[in-house]
């Protein structure tokens, strides 16, 4: 009979286990409990997104380089055919050959004249390639802030309901929105601002390498340009 009372006791008390144990909490719903934070999180990350794919397709498409262009250019120059070079520029259609371009426009002039016009384009096909990496940038500043003001949100309402508490007995239950919000918010804007911040970093890399490259384009036009006849 004892024998029998302990198994019964044993099942009882696995069965209640049992049920006590919640499912594991998904991203979806741990996403919900963050409220409005979270869907202007997502907002934010979403736009990232979309400029970082729309600015490195730009990217590198801007880095894409025919290795025969400046030995093309060359022989055009030294032949004296100044207008298929301008017209090889135009079919390039790339920043190195717009900058190439506006060198060949200026031979004849002084070679400073002919440096600075090329540099001034260069300056703008840079502009071009940094078009809302702003944006990228304050996302990933913000982010992180709007994670922390769920955060205040999140304990603000906490604390209002425990003053609420008639009985004087705080219970967890009553507790647990804010906290939830308070955690899932702060999560969920250091996740955005790691990731846009990365993704900024990366483009810049990249903006930074199609630089060099225009440098060199530059470099190999003028000392082309100084070559003795």
């Amino acid at each position: 009979m004892i024998l029998f009372q302990d198994v019964l006791a044993t099942e009882i008390a696995e069965e209640t286990l049992t049920q006590t144990v919640q499912e594991p909490m998904n991203l979806w719903q741990m996403a919900q409990y963050g409220g409005w934070i979270m869907v202007l999180l997502a907002v934010l990350l979403a736009i990232a997104v979309y400029l970082f794919i729309e600015r490195l397709v730009m990217i590198k498409k801007a880095k894409k380089e025919d290795r025969s262009f400046m030995d093309r250019i060359k022989d055009y120059i030294h032949e004296g055919k100044i207008d298929s070079a301008i017209n090889l520029c135009r079919q390039t259609d790339t920043p190195a050959a717009r900058m190439v371009e506006k060198g060949i426009s200026r031979i004849g002039r002084p070679m400073n004249d002919v440096q600075v016009a090329i540099e001034n384009v260069g300056n703008l096909e840079v502009a071009k390639l940094e078009k809302n990496l702003v944006i990228v940038a304050t996302i990933a500043a913000i982010a992180p802030m709007l994670g922390f003001l769920g955060t205040v949100i999140g304990m603000v309402q906490t604390f209002y309901n425990m003053a609420g508490s008639e009985s004087g007995a705080i219970e967890l239950s009553a507790l647990s929105t804010g906290m939830y919000q308070a955690m899932v918010t702060t999560i969920g804007g250091l996740i955005v601002g790691i990731l846009v911040l990365f993704a900024y970093n990366y483009l810049v890399a990249r903006i930074d390498s199609v630089v060099r490259q225009l440098e060199g384009r530059t470099m190999e036009f003028m000392d082309l340009l100084n070559e003795p006849a």
